[in-house]
């Protein structure tokens, strides 16, 4: 479900006006979150750590308004639900795009994102089955503790999906930090959008459950 923004009295209507016209609207920033807690609860009970901390960022995606907003044939729309597109890496060194639909219960996400992984493991596609313009673009760089980062793009494609990586987890001072990046459209949030991004999903890593 998806309802469309009057572009002629939103409050950004500037803001998204004068961004829009820029060759590269998208602006990044990456910042480290700590992973102490979630990981040990994600090996405690046995779950994939990537997919923990993929649900908490989805999570923390959705609560956030401005990241469910997608600019299409010009319009402005605000999304009910933001669903996740994450690389799957495999074993031969290549990936592919996959799409995972969105739940708020952790054990739900798992069990229909199990599949949906796997049949992208077990093949050579790049592209998924399913997609859409309610997504976030996600990857993984396990190897890497990266401090910042830029991702390939086509500038004359309309895009205005979020795009977050995460990092090699790392120790340091007794926790374990993850560098995360996230790219988004100036014209439809600001740096104060991502600081709360940041806030929240380090909140719910900090969950105990």
């Amino acid at each position: 479900m998806r309802k469309e923004i009057n572009l002629k009295e939103w409050y950004r209507k500037d803001h998204f006006e004068f961004f829009s016209k820029f060759s590269e609207p998208f602006f990044g920033v990456t910042a480290k979150i700590d992973c102490t807690l979630a990981y040990k609860i994600s090996k405690e009970n046995g779950y994939s750590f990537f997919l923990y901390y993929l649900h908490k960022t989805l999570v923390t995606t959705n609560k956030i308004e401005p990241f469910r907003y997608r600019i299409i044939d010009g319009k402005l729309f605000e999304y009910e639900a933001i669903n996740a597109s994450p690389t799957i890496n495999r074993e031969n060194g290549s990936f592919g795009f996959s799409y995972l639909d969105y739940h708020e219960d952790f054990k739900t996400f798992c069990d229909l994102a199990a599949p949906r992984i796997e049949e992208v493991r077990n093949s050579n596609s790049l592209m998924p089955a399913l997609s859409g313009e309610n997504v976030i673009h996600f990857s993984a760089l396990p190897w890497i503790d990266f401090t910042s980062l830029s991702h390939a793009r086509h500038y004359d494609f309309p895009d205005s999906c979020p795009k977050i990586s995460f990092g090699k987890m790392v120790t340091e001072n007794d926790k374990q930090l993850m560098s995360v990046s996230v790219h988004v459209h100036h014209g439809l949030m600001d740096g104060l959008h991502v600081g709360q991004f940041f806030e929240k999903l380090q909140e719910l890593m900090n969950e105990n459950n």
